[in-house]
């Protein structure tokens, strides 16, 4: 394991930038910061019942970063989003859904999320050892030609009966399908939470139509901002994002409807406050909101997950998702890169900006 030293080196010429960056748009006084005591401060006086109130209490309190208020989960539902083949080509110990547990095992991730089948088959042998978070839709991209739309492979109940302490899902906000996404995950997370259960919303913005002049906006910070509204409307209890790379999606899509002083008074054009943009979107942060890890990219996935790792969290956020940039290492180096991510939420001397 590298020392924090080594790790922040790795951020470059943004070192200073992202370390010693002063939020200046939303104070860090407007948000709700994770703690320790993130359940009681926010939950308990919420409507979720007492078995919800556990599951989520087994999500923060396990593995590396039990207790932190932070989040470290490995999510591998890939197979099915992006093909079996294309997935775990660079490293085919991960057809074998056992590996997947193993390496969120071993990296100390507080749980492991795939797809219904995988974790059905190793329910009984791993669910009480590691929190289970069973994706219960996807994208899948066998239909010719290939389509882009989240349908349910799995029902709630049987993922409360894998003994399953959540259920997640993706909703594609802004695509043609997303009235009818948005009414079967709010009707399973309803379920879900009746059950017991935590849920967890994979909240992406997809549509080609907000991709203009060059500048994907599908990852713009007032668009996934408003996805991360609508996810919480849904009760969802954790918010998975993608890091903002840019602003002003509304106003150059020309759709929604806009404040100037979204684009000022609330953002600049630092990553830390597009971020904190997110998190504001998610009641202030009373739900915590995690960033994905996204592609690997080879030599550069350090780098890059820990730069998400330190915007994240200075920006107020509860932590992160990583699948590709892990599991498409060798195993013994996904769990180191596991294990490098977790070290920025473990160290107090990177706190929010």
């Amino acid at each position: 394991m590298e020392d924090l030293t080594q790790l922040l080196n790795l951020l470059g010429s943004d070192k200073d930038s992202l370390l010693n960056h002063v939020c200046e748009t939303i104070s860090k006084d407007q948000i709700h910061v994770p703690t320790p005591f993130h359940i009681d401060s926010h939950f308990l006086q919420s409507n979720r019942n007492g078995q919800t109130i556990r599951s989520l209490t087994q999500l923060y309190q396990h593995g590396r970063l039990s207790g932190t208020g932070y989040l470290s989960i490995l999510p591998v539902d890939q197979g099915i989003e992006h093909t079996a083949g294309s997935s775990f080509a660079p490293n085919p110990i991960y057809f074998d859904p056992e590996n997947i547990v193993k390496l969120a095992i071993e990296a100390g991730c507080n749980a492991v999320a795939s797809t219904m089948g995988g974790l059905a088959m190793l329910s009984r042998k791993y669910a009480h050892k590691i929190p289970f978070v069973v994706k219960i839709n996807h994208n899948e991209l066998l239909t010719y030609p290939n389509k882009h739309d989240q349908i349910m492979f799995g029902s709630v109940r049987n993922a409360w009966n894998m003994g399953a302490v959540a259920v997640g899902a993706t909703v594609y906000f802004g695509s043609a399908e997303s009235d009818r996404q948005i009414m079967e995950v709010s009707r399973a997370f309803e379920e879900a939470h009746h059950l017991g259960m935590a849920t967890i919303l994979w909240c992406y913005s997809r549509n080609d139509a907000f991709i203009k002049d060059g500048i994907d906006y599908n990852t713009a910070a007032d668009i996934t901002g408003q996805a991360n509204y609508l996810g919480v409307s849904i009760q969802a209890d954790i918010i998975k994002q993608k890091l903002p790379t840019c602003n002003g999606g509304f106003t150059a899509i020309k759709f929604a409807k806009t404040n100037p002083d979204m684009y000022t008074k609330l953002a600049s054009d630092h990553p830390i406050d597009l971020c904190r943009y997110q998190v504001m979107n998610c009641y202030s942060g009373r739900i915590g909101m995690i960033n994905s890890g996204g592609e690997s990219k080879g030599k550069t996935d350090l780098a890059e997950a820990i730069k998400t790792a330190v915007i994240n969290k200075r920006a107020g956020g509860a932590g992160m998702i990583m699948g590709r940039k892990a599991f498409q290492q060798p195993f013994v180096e996904g769990v180191e890169l596991i294990n490098a991510v977790q070290e920025i939420y473990l160290s107090k001397e990177i706190n929010l900006a």
